[in-house]
Order: structure tokens, then C-alpha cells, then sequence
């Protein structure tokens, strides 16, 4: 009885195993998309520039100034209190 789970045991991971080096040889062996097409060469370069809206120091003066206004405002109201 022994024998026959250790058996299957061993067979499991043999299977997982050789299941794991087939997928992986599998995906090595796919063809990239651009080595398929070789036949055509042609080169066209566009230049594009784009500023993210957190890179742009409008906005990043324009946050500040209010944070320092919403902070003024809170130091303001506990001193009221």
C-alpha cells in the first residue's frame, strides 16, 4: 500500500514536472511579431509630446496654494474654539 503512494506521488510530480518544462519550451518557441514580417521595410518616425497633468506646474503651484489656504482655514477654526 506503501509503495503504490509513493509510486503515485513520484508519477505526480514527474507529470507536473515535465508539464512545466513543455509549457515553458512552448513559450521560447513562439515567434515575436516583429521578426514574422521582414519582407517590407520602411521607417516612419513621428515625434510626440505629452505632459501628464501631475507634471504640469500650474497645477502643482495652483494644489498648493490650496493646501495652504484649507490648512489656514483649519489652524484658524481651532483657534476659535
Amino acid at each position: 500500500m506503501e509503495t503504490i503512494a509513493l509510486l503515485k506521488n513520484k508519477g505526480n510530480k514527474l507529470i507536473v514536472y515535465l508539464l512545466t518544462v513543455f509549457f515553458s519550451a512552448m513559450a521560447f518557441a513562439q515567434e515575436k511579431v516583429g521578426e514574422a514580417q521582414t519582407s517590407e521595410n520602411s521607417t516612419s518616425t513621428k515625434t510626440t509630446t505629452t505632459t501628464e497633468w501631475y507634471a504640469d506646474p500650474v497645477y502643482l503651484i495652483a494644489g498648493a496654494a490650496i493646501l495652504i489656504i484649507i490648512v489656514a482655514f483649519l489652524t484658524r477654526a481651532r483657534n476659535k474654539e
